[in-house]
C-alpha cells in the first residue's frame, strides 16, 4: 500500500484512538451502574436472591469468554463490537420497566454475554489496526488511556444518577443507560477493520469455529513467550481487581461516615485513572522493574489496609494505580507475543483465567472475612503478588542467561 503523506498514518492512529475512547467511554456511561442493587432492593429482592444474580452474571461470562473469542477471530469483530452494546441496552431495558427478580437475571445474562463478546474483541481490534498503521507500540498507552475513559465514564455516571433519578426515578436512568448502549454500538460502526478472513466458507461451517479454537490453544501451548505472557494477564490483574469491590468497606473500617466513604473511595478511583495514563510509561519497564513495582504495591497495599486509618487509604490508591498500570502493560506484552491469526481467542483465555481467579479471590476474601477484619484480608490477597514479582525476577535471570527458547515476556 502506497501512503501519499508521511503524517498519515499518525492522523489516522490518532482518529483510531480517539474512536476507541468513545466507545469505551460510553460503554461505561450506564446510569443505572450506581443505583442497580437498590432497584434490585427496592423491587423486594432478598441478599440472597441479589447474590444469586451476581453469581449468574460471573458465570456467563465464564461460560461465555472463550467462545465469544473464537467467534470474533471467525467473524467481524468491528460488528461483534456494535452488536455488543444492543445486548445491554435489552438487559437495561428490561431492569427500568419490568423489574422482577427473572427480569433482572435475564438482564444479566445479556450484561454478561455483551462483556464477552466485547472481550477479546476489543484488544485484538485495537492491537491490529495499530500495527497496520506502524502504531503498535502506542498499544499500551492507548489501553491505559481506555480504561482511564471508562473509569471517567462511571464517575460521570455516578455524579448524574442522583439528578435523574430524582426528575424520572428508575424508569429515567434506564432510559440513559439504554441511550448510552446504542451510541456506543454506533461508534462501533465508525472503528476500522482491515483483516483478512481465513477461509470464506468457514464463518458458515461449524468446523471452522473448532478449528479456530484449536489453532488458538495450539499457538498458547506451543509457544513458550505467549504461555508465559498470557498467564501474567490473569496473575496481575484477577486479585486486584477483584479487591477494588471491597474498598467501601475498607474505608467504612477504618472509621469514617458512612457520607465520607464515596470521599475515600473516589481516592481510589483518582489512583486507578492515574494507572490507566502511566500504562505508556509503564510499557518501557524491564522485566525486573515491572517485578519490583508490583512487588511494592503489594507491600504499600498490605501496609495501607493494615493501617486502619483513613490516611492508609492513600497507600490503597497508590497500589491500584501501580497495580492498573501492571496490568495495562501485561495485556500489551501479550498483544506483542501474539504471532498467529486467532489473536481474539488467545486474549480470550487469558480473560477467562482472570475471571476464574477473580471468583476464587471471591471465595477466599469471604471465608477470610469471617476470621478477620478487611483491612487483614486485603493483607492477605495482596501477598500472592510477592511472590509474582519472585517468579517474575527469576524468569528475567534465567532468560537473560539464555536458558528459554524464543522470544522475551518483557524488556531486558
Amino acid at each position: 500500500m502506497i501512503i501519499s503523506s508521511s503524517r498519515a498514518p499518525g492522523a489516522r492512529a490518532k482518529r483510531l484512538a480517539a474512536t476507541l475512547y468513545a466507545y469505551v467511554f460510553l460503554d461505561d456511561l450506564i446510569l443505572l451502574y450506581p443505583v442497580y442493587a437498590l432497584l434490585f432492593a427496592d423491587t423486594g429482592l432478598s441478599v440472597s436472591e441479589i447474590s444469586s444474580l451476581f453469581v449468574l452474571w460471573a458465570l456467563t461470562g465464564i461460560v461465555l469468554e472463550v467462545p465469544s473469542g473464537v467467534w470474533a477471530d471467525a467473524v467481524s469483530r468491528r460488528l461483534l463490537l456494535a452488536f455488543a452494546p444492543l445486548l445491554g441496552a435489552a438487559g437495561f431495558a428490561l431492569w427500568a420497566f419490568v423489574p422482577s427478580y427473572w427480569a433482572f437475571a435475564l438482564g444479566f445474562v445479556l450484561w454478561g454475554a455483551r462483556g464477552s463478546l466485547v472481550s477479546g474483541a476489543f484488544e485484538a481490534l485495537a492491537y491490529e489496526e495499530l500495527d497496520r498503521l506502524g502504531a503498535a507500540g502506542r498499544y499500551a498507552q492507548i489501553l491505559g488511556r481506555t480504561e482511564t475513559a471508562g473509569l471517567i465514564a462511571v464517575g460521570v455516571a455516578t455524579a448524574a444518577a442522583g439528578p435523574v433519578f430524582a426528575l424520572g426515578g428508575y424508569p429515567a436512568l434506564g432510559v440513559a443507560s439504554v441511550a448510552a448502549c446504542l451510541l456506543c454500538a454506533a461508534v462501533a460502526l465508525a472503528l476500522p477493520e482491515h483483516r483478512s478472513a481465513a477461509d470464506p466458507d468457514e464463518d458458515d461451517d461449524p468446523r471452522g469455529y473448532v478449528e479456530i479454537l484449536r489453532s488458538g490453544l495450539a499457538e498458547a501451548r506451543g509457544d513458550r513467550s505467549v504461555r508465559r505472557a498470557l498467564l501474567l494477564v490473569p496473575a496481575v490483574a484477577a486479585l486486584w481487581g477483584a479487591l477494588e469491590e471491597y474498598v467501601a468497606l475498607l474505608v467504612q473500617e477504618t472509621g469514617v461516615s458512612d457520607q465520607a466513604v464515596p470521599v475515600w473511595v473516589l481516592l481510589v478511583w483518582a489512583g486507578m485513572t492515574a494507572g490507566g495514563l502511566l500504562a505508556g510509561a509503564g510499557r518501557r519497564l524491564t522485566a525486573k522493574a515491572l517485578a519490583a513495582v508490583i512487588a511494592l504495591a503489594a507491600l504499600i497495599l498490605g501496609g495501607g489496609a493494615l493501617s486502619g486509618r483513613p490516611e492508609g487509604v492513600f497507600l490503597v490508591a497508590a497500589a491500584f494505580c501501580a497495580f492498573q498500570m501492571a496490568t495495562v502493560v501485561a495485556d500489551a506484552r501479550l498483544q506483542e507475543r501474539i504471532t498467529g491469526p486467532n489473536r481474539a481467542t488467545v486474549t480470550s483465555l487469558a480473560n477467562l483465567g482472570t475471571d476464574l481467579t477473580t471468583v476464587l479471590a471471591y471465595g477466599m476474601y469471604a471465608v477470610v472475612s469471617e476470621f478477620a477484619g478487611h483491612g487483614t484480608v486485603f493483607a492477605v490477597l495482596s501477598a500472592p503478588y510477592l511472590l509474582l514479582a519472585l517468579a517474575m525476577a527469576h524468569d528475567a535471570r534465567t532468560r537473560r542467561n539464555g536458558e528459554v527458547d524464543g522470544p522475551a515476556l518483557s524488556r531486558e
